[in-house]
């Protein structure tokens, strides 16, 4: 592959486009080998843990090889493209079979990624991941690097490599290097934690290093000879082999879990794990509030702007936290702290083709109705066509999930990593209900707050929830609580 070094040949990296996200799926390219580009033509859509997002070249030239074919995962700081530049242009482009099997040996183990890079999930803040790629190894060997790349490939297909054997297990270091965090799945981790095992010290048996429960249990099983509660740990791993017998594979299909999908799976089992969950419910006469809603469709001020429940639910929120600020905070692990925040970064759950993502508004406490009516707008649309940027997605601080429209009357919702409380809204509809003495169809809800027991207590959330169904019940309450 000498043409990869002629110095009139560009190489194109997969930049990072999520700020500091470590890898990034190709979805579509838009040029071919021998294509002519010129800067800021977009050559490919790619899709991060976050978005989608299109790529643009930043010069001039004709495309010699494409690396990667549609639908591969990239690591960021890989060669994607080759582009001739001046007198490279012309010349005839490699094929892409050809490049995508050098690839391996000319970028897998020359550019190693910054250490301390840390994956950005869906709208989640920053947060460890236990897919981060490792450092390829044996990258002198083209053919043991391209053995690699197959490993890694096979693992994001959901076919991991196979468990090493049995004299490969010293290879993985007892102890990891300082500030190296032991790979390890949360139950895992909360197995190690009561059984009070310190991850750094068990040497890992699992695909790249994940340190397993089987792991855990023979950190703490006794030497033999000393106890015979031995032998229960030596069968542990037993059962695992025989999973493969249970699938049918002629009548079950397999998703492979990428990009949007796989990093929200990542952090609510993160969250589900981290935070202690309280969830509270209330049910709610919201008929003055869409009567209210109508009014405001027939407003002139509101013109071209999205009217709907979610936007007086939003508004409601946003008094209720208003009314009780210790609500909106976080919680700071390294220093033991209850981050108190002056602002409210409000998210709005989007159910999207490529998966849930939760953009948010700044600083929607500052805005007004109309305002927030163009925000909640641009919002949804943006989402539904895919363009949602990822710094929309950082920083938010508690969330709406409207599980009503899909007719469901309400849930118990997991709260975005880094977030104090979400609030599930349940679907509207005419029910029986005691109106002045008298029972009578009314519009009714039922509201859902789930929130952080370490932050928000169960007076706390009480009065939040409350403080939103009464104002729903009554709007009145927004201006008399303004």
């Amino acid at each position: 592959m000498t043409t990869m070094t002629d110095s009139s040949v560009r190489e194109f990296k997969m930049p990072d486009v999520g700020e500091g996200l470590t890898e990034a799926e190709i979805l579509k390219w838009y040029v071919e080998p021998g294509d002519t580009v010129t800067d800021g033509q977009v050559v490919c859509e790619v899709e991060t843990a976050k978005a989608a997002v299109e790529l643009p070249i930043p010069y001039d030239g004709v495309v010699r090889a494409l690396h990667f074919p549609e639908g591969s995962t990239v690591d960021v700081g890989t060669s994607i493209i080759a582009v001739g530049v001046g007198d490279g242009a012309a010349a005839v482009a490699e094929p892409v079979q050809e490049a995508v099997a050098d690839t391996p040996a000319t970028t897998g183990a020359e550019e190693p990624k910054p250490e301390g890079r840390q994956p950005v999930l869906v709208g989640y803040g920053v947060s460890t991941s236990s897919t981060r790629r490792r450092p390829r190894k044996g990258a002198k060997d083209p053919a043991a690097a391209q053995d690699a790349s197959a490993a890694i490939q096979a693992e994001m297909n959901g076919h991991g490599p196979s468990a090493p054997a049995a004299p490969a297990a010293p290879a993985a270091p007892a102890v990891p290097a300082a500030g190296d965090r032991p790979l390890a799945k949360p139950p895992v981790r909360k197995l190690a934690k009561d059984l009070g095992v310190d991850l750094a010290t068990v040497v890992p048996s699992g695909p790249d290093g994940v340190i397993t429960r089987e792991d855990v249990h023979a950190a703490v099983a006794p030497a033999p000879g000393e106890a015979p509660g031995a032998a229960p740990a030596a069968v542990a791993p037993a059962p695992s082999p025989a999973a493969p017998a249970s699938y049918d594979t002629a009548r079950e299909t397999r998703v492979p879990v990428k990009g949007v999908r796989r990093a929200t799976a990542a952090a609510m089992v993160g969250s589900a794990f981290t935070a202690p969950h309280v969830t509270e419910f209330v049910t709610v006469d919201v008929t003055r509030t869409m009567k209210l809603v109508e009014e405001l469709k027939q407003d002139k001020e509101y013109t071209g702007l999205r009217v709907n429940p979610l936007l007086l639910i939003s508004k409601a929120l946003l008094v209720a936290i208003r009314r009780n600020p210790e609500v909106n905070a976080s919680w700071d692990e390294a220093a033991q702290e209850i981050v108190v925040k002056h602002y409210v970064n409000l998210g709005i759950a989007a159910a999207t083709p490529r998966g849930l993502i939760v953009p948010n508004i700044k600083d929607a406490q500052a805005q007004t109705l109309p305002q927030l009516a163009g925000s909640l707008g641009e919002l949804v649309s943006t989402a539904r066509e895919g363009r949602t940027s990822p710094a929309a997605m950082q920083g938010g601080t508690v969330t709406i999930t409207n599980v009503g429209v899909f007719g469901v009357d309400t849930g118990t919702p997991i709260l975005n990593p880094g977030e104090s409380a979400i609030l599930a809204v349940g679907a509207i509809k005419l029910q029986p209900w005691v109106h002045k003495g008298k029972v009578k169809p009314r519009q009714v809800t039922t509201l859902a707050l789930s929130f952080d027991h370490r932050l928000v207590d169960g007076e706390l959330g009480s009065k939040v929830l409350a403080d939103v169904a009464a104002v729903l019940e009554q709007p009145k309450r927004l201006i008399s609580w303004a």
